[in-house]
């Protein structure tokens, strides 16, 4: 039977998400425990296919089958990385002050209890581990010459292996960037019969992530080839996802015992080949955040792996359904914010303290008293008066209108500034265009992009610093600051280092281990508002720099240490 491998993963993504839950796919069992994992594939290559779909699932289901949570639309894992990662800095305060994760990561005063944000984080990584690990045993050559697939089949099924690969690697690096030591186990690790994986040390589950990605980029006929596969991973997302391993290798291969080991030259070098593969900058840095992010060809040439989300196939509340919503309030512009970013509704929740915005960004002349009903009307988004000045282009998706700057009301969503990266709206539309549209979308079209070329250009750069070759990396750093319509700089620092990841990376999660990686994270000579619990800010102790494991996970597995600083 021949296949379009894409439109057959669509087919099953949509069956999967229009109900909102990953038990659609209930006939591929691949829970370690369930024995009919044995006998759900055969000699046709759906099966194969659903398989797979399940493990790029974990990123962005709504299911709780196996979570204890109240809401699952707040439990996916994109959703739930990326508060950890924003909510925690500078970058973000979010303003359901009922909810204690909320608070909790607001401050910087999260422990050992229960905490609805980390335990999902840690839950769906290591579950997306076990479903990788599953299908890779049910995928094996023996396992397939037993149901006698043929050859033609098999050779596709070893690359749906290596995508299963890569996806194991990237949750374990979600998991051990987040929790340190985790529970470790592949496709040869016992397994079923109340079996719990042993936790392993940081350093070496870098290392095994790192050994996977190297072979999958060595074995030419593994990955699919660079910008083939799109959403789905290639050859250009492994070499991604390495650079960026290596960017953080001091942090995790650091111990108890000994200093971390810097990898600025694999870093250097693995970017150099991601340059050989043909990605490109978008010149438009809002279109990479627009509805049609995944469709435009300038955005997609970015990319080098993404989450596809779609407002008809993907029903999830996480992502950037979660980014555009809980970015604005429902009385915004005459309760018509889909002129705003494209969507129907608001939850009045995650917003830019001003300080961040005026740190790195230099607004300037702010109005927050302009009616923008009128204007917007007319006039599309990105291009109405902003309300204040800025040069950088990436500085134009902020909204003011009846805000304020202060946040001596953490828990006033109206005190910061509204982000609008992430907008519904076509990149080729304006609100006024798309508002019939929008009065009914639901969800989200917004691609989420998990690794793209404007981190591997900073990463580059910040190799190239290390290294005492920083103008190898100048010319990257042109194309971004070209973009921006701003000047280049001729020097590289770790100030502006700090600075640039600030403005080019907002709000994409990657904002918690920047700051780690330049110990600045728990720093008291770092600080912003509520860091630590105080409104001025204040240090914290350098074990938040990783979270507690789960308290239910600890009295689950009683193989569990904790990590330092959390245990009683």
């Amino acid at each position: 039977m021949k296949m379009n491998i894409k439109n057959t993963l669509l087919i099953v993504v949509t069956t999967l998400f229009l109900s909102s839950c990953i038990g659609d796919l209930n006939t591929i069992p691949i829970n370690d425990s369930d024995v009919t994992s044995e006998t759900a594939y055969g000699k046709e290559e759906l099966a194969y296919v659903q398989g797979l779909t399940k493990i790029y699932a974990q990123f962005v289901t709504n299911d709780v089958t196996n979570l204890v949570v109240d809401d699952g639309g707040s439990s996916e894992l994109i959703r739930t990385f990326w508060s950890t990662q924003e909510v925690t800095t500078d970058a973000c305060k979010a303003a359901w002050g009922n909810d204690s994760w909320c608070q909790d990561l607001n401050n910087n005063r999260w422990t050992a209890e229960q905490n609805h944000m980390i335990y999902s984080v840690y839950v769906r990584t290591l579950q997306g581990i076990t479903f990788a690990n599953e299908y890779l045993r049910q995928t094996s050559e023996d396992k397939l010459s037993l149901r006698g697939v043929d050859e033609t089949l098999a050779a596709k099924i070893a690359g749906f292996r290596a995508e299963a690969r890569f996806l194991r690697a990237y949750f374990y690096w979600m998991a051990f960037d987040s929790f340190g030591n985790v529970p470790f186990s592949t496709e040869d690790s016992q397994f079923g019969g109340g079996y719990n994986p042993p936790q392993t040390e940081r350093k070496e589950v870098f290392e095994f992530v790192v050994s996977e990605l190297e072979e999958l980029v060595a074995d030419g006929s593994a990955m699919p080839a660079a910008q083939s596969n799109y959403p789905r991973a290639d050859k250009g997302s492994c070499l991604g996802l390495l650079a960026r391993l290596y960017l953080n290798a001091e942090v995790y291969t650091k111990t108890d015992k000994e200093p971390g080991t810097p990898m600025w030259e694999e870093a250097k070098a693995t970017c150099e080949k991601i340059y050989g593969l043909g990605y490109s900058i978008c010149p438009d840095y809002a279109a990479l955040f627009r509805g049609d992010n995944g469709e435009n060809a300038q955005a997609k040439n970015e990319f080098l792996f993404a989450a596809a989300y779609h407002n008809q196939k993907t029903h999830s509340y996480g992502g950037t359904s979660f980014l555009t919503l809980a970015s604005t309030q429902s009385s915004d512009v005459n309760n018509q914010p889909f002129y705003l970013n494209g969507v129907n509704g608001g939850w009045a929740g995650i917003r830019v303290p001003f300080n961040y915005v005026q740190k790195y960004f230099d607004v300037k002349n702010q109005d927050y008293t302009f009616d923008p009903g009128n204007a917007l009307s007319t006039q599309d988004n990105l291009t109405r008066d902003l309300g204040y000045d800025v040069v950088d282009n990436r500085g134009k998706l902020f909204y003011i209108y009846n805000r304020q700057e202060n946040m001596d009301d953490l828990y006033s969503y109206t005190h910061g500034w509204s982000c609008f990266k992430f907008n519904n709206v076509p990149h080729d539309k304006s609100g006024d265009e798309f508002a019939e549209t929008a009065s009914t979308t639901t969800f989200s079209d917004i691609d989420f992009p998990l690794i793209r070329l404007g981190e591997i250009h900073l990463i580059y750069a910040e190799a190239c610093m290390h290294l005492g070759q920083q103008n190898a990396a100048l010319p990257k750093i042109a194309e971004l600051a070209e973009r921006a319509g701003i000047t280049a700089v001729s020097s590289i620092d770790q100030d502006w280092l700090v600075a640039e990841r600030a403005r080019e990376l907002m709000w994409e999660g990657h904002r918690r281990t920047d700051l780690i990686r330049y110990g600045l994270f728990s720093s008291d000579s770092f600080l912003w508002p509520y860091k630590g619990g105080s409104p001025q800010g204040q240090g914290f102790d350098s074990y938040r720099n990783i979270f507690a494991i789960p308290e239910v996970e600890m009295s689950s597995n009683l193989d569990l240490v904790q990590n330092p600083g959390y245990a009683d």
